[in-house]
């Protein structure tokens, strides 16, 4: 899990890339002008690669305008606070999440089935090997709630408040090129990239609901955090979904 590896930049939409991570994936977005914004940011130790991912498509450290946090897990907001430091960007993320991010009250507790267990067990694992840095934490600019609207993108976007995976999770909605970064609430399996619900979630019932909800959205494209991206025809997939019946 070596995160100073570069990381090659895959081409999702016209202004969507992925950043293929090992664990987390991180999406970049132009936004008009010369900015950009990142959907996450991996694991801590994450930032250098995605700086080089940006440079890569051409952009500056200081063209990185916003960085929108799904939820506060260490593999999505590891980064945050090192690529603050490194391009001044304002970070965006849930309301509820926001005293988690800030460092300002713990994480709730996740409540993990026995599958969710042994993958968490190997996760940290793999995490005490690669010697992954202590996470920061990060001031958030922006407490965004349902049904605000993100200023500068290159279209309309909606943000949903998602909870059960954490209690202020968001998804974002951009209903005119019908994609949907759903944080991890929504997860593709390996092998086919079977859409599942999110492991390690603070109230799983919860979760199901806010899964279903997504799934019952007009969207073609889901960028999801874990696993392949589903690049077509993502609403009929997700109506096919089992959610209820995944990590048990």
């Amino acid at each position: 899990m070596d995160t100073t590896t570069r990381i090659t930049p895959t081409r999702i939409t016209p202004t969507v890339w992925q950043l293929p991570f090992p664990v987390g994936h991180v999406y970049l977005v132009a936004l008009p002008g010369d900015g950009y914004a990142a959907v996450d940011t991996g694991i801590p130790g994450s930032a250098p690669a995605i700086l080089d991912a940006l440079a890569r498509l051409g952009g500056r450290p200081d063209q990185l305008r916003q960085i929108v946090i799904t939820h506060s897990h260490v593999d999505h907001m590891g980064s945050a606070a090192d690529l603050v430091d490194a391009t001044g960007a304002r970070v965006l993320a849930g309301a509820l999440e926001a005293p988690y991010m800030r460092g300002d009250a713990p994480e709730p507790p996740v409540v993990l089935t026995a599958a969710e267990r042994q993958l968490h067990e190997r996760i940290m694992a793999d995490f005490a090997t690669a010697g992954v840095p202590p996470l920061r934490h990060v001031e958030v600019d922006v407490a965004l709630h349902d049904g605000d609207a993100l200023d500068g993108w290159p279209e309309p976007v909606r943000v949903l408040h998602v909870p059960g995976h954490t209690p202020g999770g968001i998804a974002l909605h951009l209903p005119g090129s019908r994609l949907l970064f759903p944080g991890d609430v929504i997860g593709t399996a390996p092998g086919g990239g079977r859409p599942v619900l999110g492991p390690f979630n603070v109230a799983r019932e919860v979760a199901v609901a806010s899964f279903r909800r997504l799934a019952a959205l007009d969207v073609d494209t889901v960028c999801v955090p874990h696993g392949e991206p589903i690049r077509t025809g993502a609403r009929e997939v997700l109506a096919t979904a089992t959610p209820e019946e995944d990590w048990l």
